[in-house]
């Protein structure tokens, strides 16, 4: 974790600092067990090549996490992550990297944050997008 992010630390357009994902298919199984979502397609490969899939995919909710962390990690203890809201695009793959990322998109007068973020492969698709609205404290 980062250490405390201040609302006069941050500015319009300003990069989140990306965060590097490694899933991994032993990730996924540790994942259906701590969520309850067992759908084949994340943990049985000839299930998941039958219905179309190129091989077990990540989860959805586990892309949303790891938008999730790329904004906690930013904003250390002190901010607040008050939404996050995620659009699927595209299917991800466990032994491929994805990179979470994400801009500050505009500050409120009220202090509050919007961000943009996405989760993209080495090739620069975006299979994951979203936003979300942080507070952080003033050092004032």
């Amino acid at each position: 974790m980062n250490q405390n992010l201040y609302l006069e630390d941050i500015s319009n357009g300003m990069e989140i600092p990306t965060v590097k994902k490694d899933p991994t298919t032993q990730q996924l199984v540790k994942y259906a067990g701590a969520s309850g979502d067992f759908y084949q397609i994340h943990y049985d490969m000839d299930y998941a090549k039958n219905n179309g899939l190129p091989g077990v995919i990540l989860h959805g909710a586990l892309k949303n996490a790891f938008l999730a962390q790329l904004l906690t990690d930013w904003i250390g203890p002190l901010g607040k992550l008050n939404k996050l809201e995620v659009q699927y695009r595209g299917m991800d793959l466990p032994g491929v990297p994805v990179y979470a990322k994400g801009n500050v998109k505009e500050i409120s007068s009220d202090g509050t944050i919007n961000c943009e973020i996405w989760l993209e492969k080495e090739d620069g698709e975006k299979t994951t997008v979203g936003k979300a609205i942080i507070t952080l404290p003033s050092k004032n």
